[in-house]
Order: C-alpha cells, then structure tokens, then sequence
C-alpha cells in the first residue's frame, strides 16, 4: 500500500448477549478474538467477497499467523460494542491489522470507551494445503480500496 493513502478502516456493531459472558458477568476473554474475527470477515465481505466463495474458487483461505491483545477493560451483558480495523500494511500474501473493541457511547462515540487494542498478522494459504500463496490481484486491489 503506497505511504502516502490513509489507513484502511471499517467497524461493525456486536451486542453482548449472556452466552457471551463468564460466571462474573463480563465477556470471556476469548470471545473478544471472535468479535475481531467477525470485524475482519464483514470487512473481507464489504470488498465483495465471502469466505466461503474464496474457500471453493480460487481455493483460498485466510488464517492468523499472529495476534497480539491488550485487554483495557470488560465488556458486560447488553453492551453494544463497536469492532474495528485499520489495515496496516498488504503484502503479496499478508493483512496487517490493527484492530480495536470500543464500547458505544450513550451520545454516540464522544463517550465510547476503548476495551480492546489488538495488532493480527493474517496469511493468505491454499485451502487444502495450508501453504502460503499470493492473495489474488483483484483482491488485493479491492482490500487496499476500501477506504
């Protein structure tokens, strides 16, 4: 991605329902890596595309190479979350993301509070073997696009 373009961004909205929460009523700290996850497939779906398109043709899938989650504050039952993403960096076969978990404001996001700050390192691999391959050019052009 050139230096000069600004940062990729998208967010989308999850609600907290009790199946999200531990016995202490907060958020189980493991479903915040599903919300990102989530965050990152509506964006992937916002440049046209569907995992499971990709997984049939051309055969591609993206997978975590690395993760890295600061955990600021919890969430709790019926919180209204806002998940997003700035594409850090694209390489031939890579998605840099800095990632964030935010809890809607009462006025909007002047009083959101941040819960979440996470840096994820996807890979592109072929489907069925599990090896690294380029992210397919018409892809990567509507990834960098998304602005």
């Amino acid at each position: 991605m050139d230096h000069e373009r600004k940062p990729t961004t998208f967010t989308c909205a999850v609600r907290i329902y009790y199946e999200d929460t531990d016995a202490g009523g907060v958020v189980y700290y493991a479903n915040y890596l599903k919300y990102l996850e989530r965050c990152r497939t509506e964006w992937l779906r916002a440049a046209g595309y569907r995992q499971a398109d990709l997984l049939r043709d051309p055969g591609i899938a993206f997978v975590v190479r690395k993760l890295a989650v600061e955990y600021l504050r919890p969430a709790r039952l019926d919180d209204e979350l806002i998940v997003g993403l700035e594409v850090e960096r694209i390489t031939r076969a890579q998605v840099f993301f800095r990632q964030h978990i935010r809890r809607a404001g009462e006025d909007g996001d002047r009083s959101s509070q941040d819960l979440i700050h996470a840096a994820v390192h996807i890979v592109c691999v072929h489907a069925g073997q599990m090896r690294a391959v380029s992210i397919p050019a018409i892809l990567r052009n509507k990834m960098e696009a998304l602005q």
